[in-house]
């Protein structure tokens, strides 16, 4: 009878006592959400179909984020058509501009995740909740209205990996070399459909920023989800936030894995991934030579309150090279306003850089620093594929935000340390 954390949330909501890696089954979802990109086709596909009533008004999420404020007129016919379905549902969890943040960080900020749950979002990153304790995955669009129209999710329950992380994390090394480390070993491909569960005194030690930072890339290793078992630093997070009952799930002593894996954290120093994989990943001192065009400090990844200050630590009274752009976005608007009160804006602006309102924007070549041919930016986004940040003959280099700041300062590459 032995499970895995994400076997043992599947099991309870399909409402049977076991499931094991391979089954299909229909599972009752705690959480649906979608974005101005993914919303709009299940929308249309929900009027195709003549569905006149969601499922549960309250269980569904509508976070316009992607191409937000609206970057055109394209983008806010998108909005708009979200804006109006939420209205003549009664989905009263809508978050207008302004209101809204980046869904996944958004979403586990506002007490939308809670341990055991399951969560579904039409988009790629959803896996990100997991960091909480849920399983939460992406679907399609279709998938999602299928979703909105019965509450049920039908799944292949997945096999996990487990991944333990031991040591003591070098100076400069954060979650973000964590995951990128990770990808570079296991590759895009290496945890396919797999549920990824990071463990271990390293990952115990991280903050809940750190966690869901490394959970959101677990789909850049072709995982279904990616999860951590909620311990005190869960609980504390949560119980301040959680609005309806949840239950904490822990993998068995004795559950099933399709591999184990054990890493040292102590050789891991601050990760580069190189275009066009972020399994193309690097130790930081083997590429500072590139120089680069642009910097992008912030989305679902790292746009967290301590992502912006440790940024923003390195930037206080220096300037930003005179050759390169550093675009700043914070992840909501709740650390938006805590990054204006903490003085890390200013010392932002003061070094040179341009903060924008919290969105998507240039993570997927949306808008607010989009890169043309022949650019290199370093983002602590999450993928570097060709054409992600703008024109196809550009490329982008993904690190943490370490990186990303003192790489603003010297115009290239750069460890943290080379300007501190």
């Amino acid at each position: 009878m032995s499970m895995t954390i994400s076997e043992k949330i599947l099991a309870a909501h399909c409402g049977r006592k076991k499931v094991r890696p391979g089954e299909y089954i229909l599972a009752k979802v705690d959480l649906a959400f979608a974005n101005d990109v993914t919303a709009p086709l299940s929308i249309k596909k929900l009027h195709q179909w003549g569905i006149k009533k969601v499922f549960d008004s309250e269980k569904i999420v509508l976070i316009p984020d992607h191409f937000t404020p609206n970057k055109d007129i394209q983008a806010a016919k998108q909005c708009a058509m979200v804006r109006e379905f939420a209205r003549s549902q009664g989905i009263k969890n809508y978050f207008e501009v302004g209101r809204a943040g980046i869904e996944h960080v958004f979403l586990p900020e506002q007490g939308f995740v809670l341990p055991g749950d399951l969560i579904v979002g039409a988009d790629s990153h959803s896996c990100t909740a997991g960091a909480l304790g849920a399983f939460a995955c992406g679907v399609g669009s279709t998938d999602l209205a299928a979703v909105m129209v019965t509450g049920e999710i039908w799944l292949k329950v997945p096999p996990s990996i487990k991944l333990i992380y031991q040591g003591e994390l070098p100076h400069w090394t954060m979650a973000k070399d964590l995951i990128l480390y990770t990808i570079g070993d296991l590759g895009t491909d290496g945890a396919t459909y797999m549920s990824m569960e990071f463990s271990g005194p390293v990952v115990s030690s991280l903050s809940i920023s750190g966690r869901l930072t490394m959970c959101n890339m677990a789909v850049e290793a072709g995982a279904k989800n990616g999860i951590i078992a909620p311990d005190e630093t869960t609980l504390k997070y949560v119980q301040k936030k959680a609005k309806r009952p949840y239950r904490v799930y822990h993998s068995d002593p004795d559950a099933e894995y399709v591999e184990i894996k054990i890493y040292q954290v102590e050789k891991i120093e601050p990760q580069v991934a190189l275009p066009p994989l972020p399994s193309k990943t690097v130790p930081v001192s083997q590429v500072n030579s590139i120089t680069i065009d642009q910097v992008v400090i912030g989305s679902c990844t790292n746009g967290h309150l301590e992502d912006l200050e440790l940024a923003a630590s390195i930037l206080r009274g220096k300037k930003i090279h005179p050759e390169v752009r550093v675009v700043v976005i914070p992840a909501t608007p709740w650390i938006y306003l805590e990054a204006l009160k903490k003085g890390i804006i200013e010392t932002f602006v003061k070094a040179g850089a341009v903060v924008g309102p919290p969105t998507c924007g240039p993570c997927l070549g949306g808008h607010m620093g989009v890169i043309s041919k022949g650019e290199r930016a370093l983002a602590t986004t999450n993928r570097n594929f060709v054409g992600r940040m703008g024109h196809p003959e550009s490329e982008v280099f993904l690190a943490s935000p370490a990186v990303a700041a003192a790489s603003a300062i010297k115009g290239r590459i750069a460890h943290p340390r080379e300007v501190l």
